[in-house]
């Protein structure tokens, strides 16, 4: 079970960097928002185990933190 749970983590980590990648075009504060809901949803996901509500609650939390950081 560890196993597969690393390599989950370790996929969405990977996804995360590919999909930064074309924030070139992004402004300061919707990059900063990308970024995190990205780092929510995998803190979400470390947290409670991989389940998909903890993840999407910690990407909605880290993007809305994100949000208003860089304001």
């Amino acid at each position: 079970m560890k196993t597969t749970h690393k390599v989950a983590v370790n996929t969405l980590i990977a996804v995360l960097l590919l999909g930064l990648s074309g924030c070139s075009g992004m402004s300061t504060q919707d990059r900063s928002t990308a970024i995190g809901a990205g780092a929510g949803a995998i803190g979400g996901a470390v947290l409670t185990g991989g389940s998909t509500a903890g993840t999407l609650g910690g990407a909605a939390i880290g993007g809305v933190i994100g949000h208003e950081i860089s304001k």
